[in-house]
């Protein structure tokens, strides 16, 4: 079962492609402080502007990375179900651990479509299945029914990772899914009140920057101390926030991230860096939990 924190990987850029030097560095960085796996070519890695080639490039270098010390669970799924059918593929190939599977977007979908989807995509693959709920991107979420009926008929979907915000579909999934089917948290700052309703761990964007601490949260629910977790966040809680809501993710966190001396702020349009103004913003917030002086 998927359990604890996972790190939502983002892709460091030159110019020219990707910054292996830099990728490699921030895998060393998550094996250290010992999160459960990490998870490449996600939201946070600016998957929407990664060619198909250069999508599978990415997984195989950080699955080469890792070395088998820390499981890899590839984003590899499209709002083309052949697409995601070959990225999956590929990753199987490369040696991924699983595959992070993102809702159909812009199509906009019936829940019948989403099935078939997620259906033809497990038929085509041995690798484990995370679905990934995130309809404030998609235009739709995978339905509590779905979610059910696939886990039931599809013994390789073996988890959700859950980003629509809200704490009843915790409670929904909770239900109606299996023990062997984990439910993962796809927000930083949800994280506690999805774990104490049921879900296994936290697919985070803040621990690209501080995986310990997003850590020691994730550790301290699973053993049932909700006050030292709840500690912990509130006294990050003002980063957390800042990482999450300066600027559409992943802008804030590479930015960061670029501060520490991590990687290069480069994004792809349609995204573009942060304003001087909010730089700034950030640079405090940084100072202040002493990332960066």
């Amino acid at each position: 079962m998927f359990e604890g924190t996972y790190t939502a990987l983002i892709t460091p850029f030159t110019k020219n492609g990707i910054d292996i030097p830099a990728l490699e560095k921030l895998i060393e960085k998550q094996i250290e402080n010992q999160v459960a796996g990490i998870i490449p070519a996600g939201t946070t890695g600016e998957s929407p502007t990664l060619g198909v080639e250069e999508h599978c490039e990415l997984i195989r270098l950080v699955v080469q990375f890792a070395k088998g010390r820390i499981p890899v669970i590839a984003g590899s799924g499209a709002n083309y179900t052949k697409e995601a059918i070959l990225l999956t593929q590929a990753a199987e190939k490369a040696g991924a651990s699983a595959s992070l599977q993102v809702a159909p977007y812009y199509n906009k979908p019936s829940q019948e479509g989403i099935y078939q989807h997620f259906k033809a995509i497990a038929k085509e693959t041995s690798l484990p299945l995370i679905l990934y709920s995130i309809p404030g991107r998609c235009g739709v979420e995978i339905g509590i029914e779905t979610c059910q009926r696939l886990s039931e008929e599809e013994n390789s979907i073996l988890g959700i990772k859950e980003a629509g915000a809200c704490a009843e579909r915790i409670n929904q999934l909770s239900s109606a899914l299996p023990q062997t089917c984990a439910i993962l948290s796809g927000d930083d700052n949800l994280a506690i009140p999805f774990m104490s309703l049921g879900a296994k761990g936290l697919i985070s964007v803040a621990s690209n920057l501080i995986p310990k601490v997003m850590n020691d949260i994730v550790s301290k629910c699973l053993k049932n101390d909700y006050q030292k977790a709840r500690e912990i966040h509130m006294q990050h809680y003002p980063l957390l926030k800042t990482l999450m809501s300066l600027e559409t993710n992943p802008i804030p966190i590479k930015t960061a991230l670029s501060f520490t001396k991590e990687c290069q702020a480069i994004f792809r349009l349609p995204l573009s860096p942060l304003s001087a103004e909010k730089q700034e913003t950030l640079k405090s917030i940084l100072c202040k939990y002493e990332l960066i002086k």
